[in-house]
């Protein structure tokens, strides 16, 4: 999310232990200049805000910025991931492995293992994969059918959950939702009827969607993910390119807005929201080490353990 990572940005998660993927339908590969732009965003009225945007996204995608974009993150020595929406793939899948990227995320609203457009051409996501020589993170999915075939597809991972996000209205437009811990535990078991049936190819479980706060990361671990993706705590941050603001790709689309650009302010800088300390107790800051008391509480000293942790659902 371009609220969330700039190249620079990207840096510094890499550098603290995560993984910054950067937005390659973004701004920061549609315009040299993309702090002018993220300054203006931030200046917005609410009520032109949406409509505004579109037009600041409706700026061609340049490859050359694509290659200087993830040059400039290679050079800082961290791993390197950028993502596409699959309308956007077979356009520009070229320009991003030319690059060099060692991560590509294939992100949409859903994704099926051979997307359909009446508008381009269905990307084959199976042999897409097959002929990449990069590990690919495909989403999202909700449910163990659809997240089998994106495994079998030849994804090293698999992003679980759409329209839960604080910046999403995907709900309330298109009227579909998931339950995240349903979800991701139905992909988790997806994920153990896969390894079986391959042999023992393991395939990572993100989740998706509604990790808003530190209890989120850990409750979306005891369903069975292996990683989750964030948003809006990492918007937090005072390094954000979002200067406060938060939004997704679905706020700008050009026909049919399913998010809105939200305030969700500044609590302290990157590494305090991720490893604090923090100085606050809404679970905004030190994201990690609440996870870490998390599985310290519940008697787990690893992720791999902490993810066959009794759950009990409440109504």
């Amino acid at each position: 999310m371009d609220s969330v990572v700039s190249p620079e940005t990207a840096i510094a998660i890499g550098k603290a232990g995560g993984l910054g993927v950067l937005n390659l339908e973004g701004i920061w590969t549609r315009y040299e200049d993309a702090e002018k732009q993220l300054s203006e965003m931030a200046k917005l009225n609410e009520d032109k805000a949406i409509k505004k945007m579109q037009e600041i996204y409706s700026a061609p995608i340049q490859p050359t910025l694509i290659k200087e974009r993830i040059a400039q993150i290679r050079a800082a020595g961290v791993t390197v991931a950028g993502a596409l929406s699959p309308q956007r793939t077979a356009e520009f899948h070229k320009a991003v492995i030319d690059a060099g990227v060692d991560i590509f995320v294939i992100r949409g609203t859903t994704v099926s293992a051979e997307h359909v457009s009446e508008k381009i051409a269905p990307l084959n996501l199976k042999k897409f994969i097959y002929e990449l020589d990069t590990p690919v993170i495909v989403g999202g999915c909700a449910t163990a059918q659809g997240a089998l075939h994106l495994m079998r597809s030849g994804a090293a991972g698999v992003l679980v959950g759409f329209g839960g996000g604080s910046a999403h209205t995907t709900k309330k437009v298109l009227g579909i939702s998931v339950p995240m811990a349903s979800a991701v535990a139905e992909v988790s078991s997806a994920r153990r009827d896969y390894l079986e049936e391959s042999g023992g190819r393991y395939v990572h479980v993100i989740a998706d969607g509604s990790v808003g706060a530190s209890g989120e990361i850990a409750k979306a671990v005891a369903c069975g993910a292996d990683a989750v993706m964030m948003g809006s705590p990492l918007a937090r941050a005072s390094e954000a390119p979002g200067k406060g603001w938060h939004w997704g790709l679905e706020a700008h689309h050009g026909e049919l807005p399913r998010g809105n650009r939200v305030q969700v302010g500044t609590v302290g800088n990157l590494n305090e929201v991720l490893t604090g300390p923090s100085h606050t107790s809404d679970g905004s800051m030190n994201l990690f080490g609440a996870l870490r008391r998390s599985m310290a509480t519940c008697g787990y000293s690893d992720l791999k353990e902490f993810q066959r942790v009794e759950i009990i659902v409440q109504p």
